[in-house]
């Protein structure tokens, strides 16, 4: 895992300085690559190149950065790690490729594969997490390209006429040339989202490569380059419902067994210690114990627990690795550990970032860090295989509803609205003991507004924005702002499904998983210099999942139907059939005991006016309830406070 960044200057003569500005750039992403640095540049052409790297793969000379290809005609830097690479070699060697190898790392793999089969058919041949940017010396020409799910990030934007790019924005805001915005049409769909989602970034005129896209831009289209797409999630879906799979059960499990194993197995390729996080869930703990089933010493492996009731997954993940056989640390965090995170997020998060989870994701990726370099997570698994409760209630809940009159919708409504979310809670409280487990519901009075929200709802399109939208008005909250269309709202985007669950699964895997999920789990672990992958997510893994009918995805009231048969086969059920219970903290009682005198400072009504990116009175009557206890704000109210300090770490680019 590394670090990139780099400059260029259109049409030339980018003058004196470019070895000290690049590798200033470079310095802000040491966390990403504290092992070795390089930098290359080219003042006739205005090109500068520099790389961060974090020694995984051939920790010798030969894997230094930027790299040159044999030909002398190519110079990349890259970040990731390219899992098939030796396969590449292989088939070079066949197709009767001359290479002469000076080491062992992907990034040679990479470069002699450009020079060999250009850089389309490059792309289509690897497997793995991926950003890179390539510089053309005969053609003068630079590409950006990034890996097909979006593990790994990549920004990019023009000021002048000189093109900056970066794995971070802090190392384009570096350059003496950067001199952005705050972008409110942005900020707008950061409230919404508590993210920013590609491609728009924070700042104006920058933006975010997409998954699966890249960018070639010549001295011909310069600032009219357009991104575009080698591997798109959408075909994936068309192709995957066009030939489902059409075995038995066990014929199922046995090739989706199979496929993980495979993909986890060349995951497992390192030169540094690795090992695995364990929530003791059904995604880490597959992952996890295909992991043991394929090494012959214990698996090290990493949970943090708390001891707040109802966010404690710690005991569960022990249970796991005892049965399993894994060398198991786990780490009980106090709050004031966490805590001493907050003030590290706006320098950790490079624009602003608002999944509470990042704070337990920081705090396992430094456990980990102790004592390995490389970590293996179970993220995918929910959007591949159906595991979100809203998948669920997307084929009951919302189908129910629909066949009620419109009228009735709205009484119903209003019923749920009438009384109190922390009325609700002590209700469900009260109940759990006759109902099923399943049924047992967290932040049972939140869930149940949420519910009077979406029962006046006309479309299934409606209901998935309604339930990702975090500020579901945004740009009334946000001065100025118009909000852009994204994924979620332009049609012509969205993916051709059967079915509302399907096509809301193949939604959050084009915009939460990267958006949101991927960008914690980088920049958490990167803080760390600690490189995750993400074995789910290899795409052809993806592209299996695709072909598999609903049916054995989501059954009998249950999401990851398939997983949890591959998983079973390994660990015995009960010690992981429990509710779906996330990667949380007890951020509601948090903002109104020890963080309350920090977020009143933040969300101080004469400091939201002088700043003026934000109306005060709707924020300000959230944390009024928040705090009464009447209702619980604590993800609008953080998306706020996220950007406040953001915005306070970063003034100078205001």
């Amino acid at each position: 895992m590394c670090g990139i960044a780099g400059f260029w200057r259109l049409g030339g003569d980018g003058g004196g300085g470019l070895r000290e500005r690049v590798e200033a750039m470079s310095a802000r992403l040491t966390h990403r690559g504290p092992d070795d640095g390089g930098s290359w540049h080219d003042a006739f052409a205005g090109i500068a190149l520099a790389q961060r790297r974090l020694a995984v793969q051939d920790l010798s000379e030969a894997g230094h950065q930027p790299m040159h290809s044999a030909c002398g005609r190519y110079v990349a830097v890259f970040n990731g790690e390219i899992y098939n690479h030796l396969e590449l070699r292989e088939r070079l060697a066949a197709q009767g490729v001359p290479v002469a190898w000076r080491g062992h790392s992907d990034t040679e793999t990479l470069v002699a594969c450009i020079v060999a089969w250009g850089i389309e058919e490059t792309l289509r041949s690897c497997v793995g997490m991926f950003a890179f940017a390539l510089w053309d010396r005969k053609r003068r020409e630079l590409i950006l390209a990034r890996d097909r799910m979006g593990e790994k990030p990549l920004y990019y934007g023009w000021q002048g006429g000189t093109l900056l790019f970066g794995s971070e924005l802090k190392a384009l805001r570096a350059h003496p040339a950067f001199k952005a915005s705050i972008d409110r049409n942005a900020l707008a769909l950061f409230l919404r989202h508590d993210c920013v989602p590609a491609p728009h970034t924070i700042y104006s005129g920058f933006f975010k490569l997409r998954a699966g896209h890249m960018l070639r831009i010549g001295l011909r289209n310069g600032r009219d380059a357009q991104q575009r797409p080698y591997w798109r999630y959408n075909d994936a879906v068309v192709s995957g419902g066009a030939a489902p799979f059409d075995g038995s059960d066990a014929e199922a499990t046995d090739a989706l067994e199979q496929r993980l194993s495979e993909s986890i197995g060349t995951q497992l390729l390192s030169d540094v210690p690795l090992g695995a996080f364990l929530s003791g869930g059904i995604d880490s703990s597959t992952v996890v114990a295909l992991m043991q089933a394929r090494s012959r010493r214990p698996v090290k492996t990493f949970t943090i627990g708390f001891a707040e009731d109802g966010y404690d997954e710690a005991a569960h993940a022990r249970a796991v690795a005892a049965h399993l056989g894994t060398d198991h640390t786990e780490l009980y965090v106090r709050p004031e550990d966490a805590l001493a995170v907050i003030p590290a997020l706006p320098s950790i998060f490079c624009e602003p970032f608002a999944d509470s989870s990042q704070i337990p994701t920081f705090l396992i990726s430094q456990l980990a860090r102790r004592t390995v370099t490389v970590a293996l997570s179970g993220d995918g698994g929910d959007e591949l295989f159906g595991g979100y409760n809203r998948y669920l209630a997307a084929r009951t809940t919302w189908g129910k509803v629909q066949r009620l009159p419109l009228s009735s919708r709205r009484a119903l409504a209003g019923v749920l609205r009438a009384v109190p979310p922390d009325a609700w809670d002590r209700l469900m409280a009260r109940a759990k003991p006759l109902i099923p487990q399943r049924w047992h519901l967290a932040s049972a009075g939140d869930k149940a507004h949420k519910l009077s929200e979406v029962l006046t709802l006309s479309s299934g399109e409606d209901y998935l924005l309604r339930l990702a939208s975090c500020w579901q008005d945004p740009a009334s909250v946000v001065a100025g702002a118009h909000e852009p269309a994204t994924v979620l709202t332009n049609p012509a985007a969205w993916p051709r499904t059967g079915d509302l669950a399907q096509w809301m699964m193949a939604m959050d895997a084009q915009s939460y998983l990267p958006d949101d999920i991927l960008v914690k789990v980088d920049r958490s672990a990167m803080a760390n210099s600690l490189e995750t992958r993400v074995p789910m997510l290899d795409h052809r893994v993806v592209e299996f999942a695709l072909r598999m009918p609903l049916h054995l995805k989501i059954r009998e009231g249950q999401g990851k139907w398939i997983l949890r048969q591959v998983l079973h086969r390994y660990v015995p059920k009960e010690l992981v059939e429990r509710p779906k219970m996330g990667f949380a903290l007890p951020m509601d009682d948090w903002l109104r005991g020890p963080l309350r005198d920090w977020a009143e400072a933040l969300l101080d009504e004469s400091r939201l006016r002088r700043e003026g990116y934000f109306e005060p009175a709707p924020i300000r009557e959230k944390w009024k309830e928040h705090l009464s206890g009447r209702r619980n704000w604590q993800r609008q109210l953080w998306t706020v406070l996220m950007f406040q300090g953001w915005l306070e770490e970063n003034q100078g680019a205001s």
